[in-house]
């Protein structure tokens, strides 16, 4: 790593530390973006096609229902899946959490079309349906989250809001979330999250922000979203990874995947005990087109 980019990447891990969030203008570029974004027309209607026919067969999941645009990971597209474990990523959550001993606990990818819902929100914080717990100021048992845009997000297409934790830091764990008429200053000193595509908004689980109004005429956002922990926050999660394997798009990305990808779904790194001859086995025979070299090396 560069020396420019460590200084990039130890900045924002501070700002996330001291405000709760950090926005980064275009962190993730071509080619790695370009191909991912070319696999949208996979998983969602375009603008025209969703404007063109609002309430057609394909398009009615996304009218009424602000989450009606999620879909859960695994993706259909190898791509899309890739890029929630971006090599940038993992830096950047490493540098968070200052450690490199981290996990993926849920990805999504999420598309919004003005006018199909109302998705003014509330200033709220996402720990509730992420832990049974609350929120420690010791960043290790914290949750990170990410958005990353997908195409350019100007006000117009409802960016993300956030409230700089310096701001709340003396609120209580409840309530989540308060309306504007109860905490004008909140809305008055929120920050915008907009920014063009490739732009990565890292924030906490305990962090205030909500999501915005689409007012253009015609438009789209499409956005990609992941959540990482420290691995020794075992009781923040969302998704099981098990559950998921079972599904049709998980063995393409686990075949397509680095060692470093696959440990931040849980599987042990090359060298560690649970690898024998046995279960390596096993595991070419699961996923056949899977890159077992670095596995089978350290296991010799």
């Amino acid at each position: 790593m560069r020396d420019d980019q460590r200084v990039e990447l130890e900045a924002a891990a501070a700002a996330w530390h001291q405000e709760g969030f950090v926005v980064l203008p275009r962190y993730l570029d071509a080619p790695d973006l370009d191909a991912a974004r070319a696999d949208l027309p996979k998983v969602f209607p375009s603008p025209s096609e969703f404007h063109s026919e609002p309430d057609g067969d394909r398009n009615s999941q996304y009218v009424t229902d602000e989450f009606g645009g999620i879909i859960e990971f695994p993706f259909p597209s190898v791509e899309l899946c890739r890029l929630v474990v971006h090599p940038k990523l993992i830096n950047l959550a490493e540098a968070i959490f200052r450690t490199d001993d981290i996990r993926v606990y849920a990805s999504e990818l999420w598309a919004k079309f003005t006018g199909a819902a109302d998705y003014q929100q509330e200033h709220h914080r996402d720990y509730l349906n992420h832990t049974p717990l609350v929120p420690s100021a010791n960043a290790r048992y914290r949750g990170l989250e990410m958005f990353i845009w997908l195409n350019d997000v100007p006000e117009a297409r409802g960016p993300t809001h956030i409230v700089p934790m310096t701001l709340t830091s003396n609120f209580p764990a409840l309530p989540h979330g308060y309306l504007r008429e109860q905490q004008p200053e909140m809305y008055e000193r929120e920050l915008s999250a907009a920014g063009s595509a490739g732009t990565v908004v890292a924030y906490s689980t305990d962090t205030f922000h909500r999501g915005t109004q689409m007012t253009e005429p015609g438009a789209a956002r499409y956005s990609a979203h992941v959540s990482y922990r420290h691995a020794d926050n075992q009781w923040t999660s969302r998704h099981a990874w098990g559950d998921r394997s079972f599904t049709t798009h998980w063995r393409p990305f686990v075949e397509h995947a680095s060692p470093r990808q696959l440990r931040l779904f849980g599987f042990p790194a090359p060298g560690h005990p649970y690898w024998t001859q046995e279960t390596l086995a096993g595991l070419r025979c699961r996923y056949p087109a899977m890159n077992m070299t670095s596995w089978e090396e350290a296991a010799s």
